[in-house]
């Protein structure tokens, strides 16, 4: 039995409206010279690459940019970045964009170290060491991808995501810059917000390290629930709830795009320290089947989960209710728990997130396989605070379709 708990962050966090313009000066204290950036097209076409660009301090010909990122990566642009990275041979990679760049340029980072081709380093703790000096930036208020030890690809063969998890991927460096974000789309700012949401509260209600099957000094992928990870889910979960429907009905609000900033950061050192569970795991097939985004599907399947675990984590439900903002004086811990559940389907419905699996395109015949394949992810399954069966992971996505 795993009787203590640990924590992992970046190496360095730096947060604040108008921090990107920090980015020069600190890779120039590690005497880097030769950043290759990972981003896409629309970032690009929104001024935010030039902007990176022109804080990093670095000639035209000191800096490469990858920009053929794409939403839920596949392993062949994967590889496509790599084989840039081998061409340009750069000192450090930055990630650039939301959870999906950040991610693929933790695959280039980890390749250009270590060789190889993704499915190479799937699953934990496969990583042999230290990857190539990674920086990370969101542009999004979602992933967490900048403090987080995870890169998610998408193998389209198999129709699955497959992760990567090691300590080596969390970046060196984390630059949180609220202002990158204000010109994020309402549905990306509603979707992101929705996946930080679902981070935080899968966090806060995963199981226990004590009551997992492991021995002291084994490392897991999600090594339980702890009181560092449960403060951060908590604040993320407030600021969440204070903030998300604010940023999405008014996006040049910067008060609620900072705040939201800071939650998913919070977030995101809360899940990768604690947990995420089913709900990742149910959105990881029906993702690659139905192309939509991994913020969206969560948010979609959130309520639905939160309903099948509510039995198990009566009384941390009835504590998210009030972390919402939600009257519950004189309930009964179950009711305060419902009032949870109804806040997140009501937050979901306020910033115009799908309310079923078939109104963004699913079949009820799909349904088995995603179960099928969701069933599987063990890391996921072990961690939730109800053990599912594939019968019970199939129940839940009838609910929700």
């Amino acid at each position: 039995m795993r009787c203590y708990w640990d924590f992992y962050s970046a190496g360095k966090l730096m947060f604040g409206g108008g921090v990107i313009d920090q980015l020069a000066a600190e890779i120039q204290k590690e005497s880097r010279r030769r950043p290759l950036i990972i981003t896409d097209k629309n970032l690009a076409n929104a001024g935010i690459v030039e902007r990176v660009l022109a804080s990093t301090g670095k000639k035209a010909n000191d800096t490469r940019v990858f920009q053929e990122s794409e939403a839920e990566p596949s392993l062949e642009v994967a590889m496509k970045a790599f084989q840039v990275a081998q061409e340009f041979k750069p000192d450090t990679i930055i990630g650039l964009g939301g959870g999906s760049n950040m991610d693929l340029a933790k695959m280039t980072a980890l390749l250009l170290a270590h060789g190889g081709a993704p499915e190479d380093y799937f699953g934990f703790d496969q990583v042999p060491g230290p990857v190539t000096p990674l920086v990370c930036i969101p542009t999004t208020s979602g992933t967490g991808s900048e403090v987080s030890h995870a890169a998610v690809l998408t193998d389209t063969e198999s129709g699955l995501k497959v992760s990567t998890l090691s300590r080596h991927l969390r970046p060196s460096l984390a630059i949180v810059d609220p202002e990158l974000t204000m010109t994020c789309p309402r549905h990306v700012t509603a979707e992101s917000g929705m996946d930080a949401l679902t981070h935080a509260i899968e966090a806060f209600t995963a199981r226990q390290p004590a009551d997992l099957s492991t021995a002291d000094g084994e490392d897991l992928p999600y090594p339980g629930k702890n009181p560092m990870a449960d403060a951060l889910a908590e604040k993320a979960i407030r600021l969440i709830g204070q903030n998300l429907e604010e940023a999405v009905k008014n996006p040049d609000d910067k008060v609620a795009r900072e705040q939201m900033s800071l939650a998913a950061t919070l977030a995101g050192l809360a899940f990768s320290n604690g947990a995420v569970a089913i709900v990742h795991a149910l959105e990881y097939p029906m993702g690659v089947e139905l192309h939509c985004s991994h913020g969206q599907g969560n948010g979609l399947l959130l309520p639905y989960v939160m309903r099948f675990n509510k039995s198990a984590r009566i009384k941390a439900f009835a504590q998210i209710s009030e972390f919402l903002g939600c009257q519950t004086k004189g309930m009964s811990l179950e009711g305060a728990a419902d009032k949870a559940i109804e806040k997140v389907e009501s937050i979901k419905r306020n910033v115009g997130l799908p309310e079923k699996i078939r109104d963004i395109g699913g079949k009820r015949e799909q349904l088995c396989a995603f179960a099928d394949k969701s069933i599987q992810i063990k890391r996921l399954m072990d961690i939730n605070p109800v053990q599912p069966s594939r019968d019970d992971l199939l129940c839940i996505l009838e609910s929700a379709f």
